[in-house]
């Protein structure tokens, strides 16, 4: 089993003509993934990677029955690209984009809510989500793990793939990398929801970051509603006050948003938290070596 992206998923890729489109298209393709297309107006009608281009997110849906779109746009030209994905009511549109402003993202996600959330938007800024073999779509390596029983879900991409690869021996049901601008559409607790209702997952890696409170808000939730393990990792336990670190949703204001704060509410309801991404692999090993 798997969350939002399975064996049977139809892959669209918005700027798929681009050279990260590009890239990326032949990766997911090599993969396994059944991309089945791409968008780009201006070359509507051509061939690509050996895949057919359309001028519309919605004329490739008709024509390739597709059910998932990753964006690989500029930042100037993410909003609108989201819009129409959007607008064509595809279920899942996964945003790679990084630098797309915090105002296009509010609005898109805005525009999602109003038109009855029939959109699922992953990101922006994000590395994508993986189904182990199953289906990837975005920019996550396909080879660093195997199909298991745990759950990912992560602000960082280097770090989902670093927690990917040390727990490989186990495997993974789904790996979504939500991103970690300030305004994003699928948070921790929208995953979270989702592996507590998945038969396939047995267990939860968390992994956040400073600034914000989408820790604390995730750790709340998962005292109401979880109940499966769930381990987590905060980064940025050495971060100065009041300087961005990586991430633009990444800042520490006096005592919010720091990771002390994120590890103390989370471990408050149960969640063991480690003090590095080893450790907190290490974490979830002994619950998997328990079941």
């Amino acid at each position: 089993m798997a969350i939002w992206l399975t064996e049977n998923s139809k892959i669209i890729v918005q700027g798929m003509t681009g050279g990260e489109g590009t890239k990326h298209t032949r990766r997911m393709l090599a993969s396994g993934a059944r991309v089945v297309g791409g968008v780009n107006a201006r070359k509507a009608g051509t061939t690509h990677v050996g895949l057919p281009v359309f001028g519309t997110v919605k004329e490739a849906m008709e024509q390739t029955g597709a059910d998932v779109s990753v964006v690989f746009v500029p930042p100037a030209f993410t909003k609108d690209a989201v819009m129409e994905a959007i607008d064509a009511e595809i279920p899942l549109c996964v945003v790679i984009t990084e630098g797309v402003p915090v105002h296009d993202s509010t609005a898109f996600w805005a525009y999602a809510v109003a038109n009855g959330n029939r959109t699922r938007i992953i990101g922006p800024n994000c590395p994508g989500i993986a189904s182990p073999g199953a289906s990837n779509a975005g920019i996550i390596p396909a080879d660093i793990t195997t199909a298991g029983r745990i759950g990912l879900v992560s602000k960082s991409g280097t770090l989902t793939y670093q927690l990917m690869y040390e727990l490989r021996d186990f495997g993974f049901s789904t790996a979504v990398g939500i991103g970690g601008d300030p305004v994003i559409g699928t948070t921790h607790i929208d995953a979270l929801q989702a592996f507590q209702e998945d038969p396939g997952t047995d267990a939860i890696v968390m992994i956040g970051e400073i600034g914000g409170d989408a820790e604390e808000r995730a750790a709340a939730y998962i005292e109401q509603h979880v109940s499966k393990p769930v381990v987590a990792y905060v980064a940025g336990f050495t971060a100065p006050e009041g300087k961005t670190m990586g991430h633009a949703g990444a800042i520490v204001s006096g005592s919010a948003g720091t990771a002390q704060a994120k590890k103390e509410a989370l471990e408050k309801v149960g969640v063991r938290v480690g003090k590095t991404p080893s450790e907190t692999a290490r974490l979830m090993r002994e619950i998997m070596q328990a079941r």
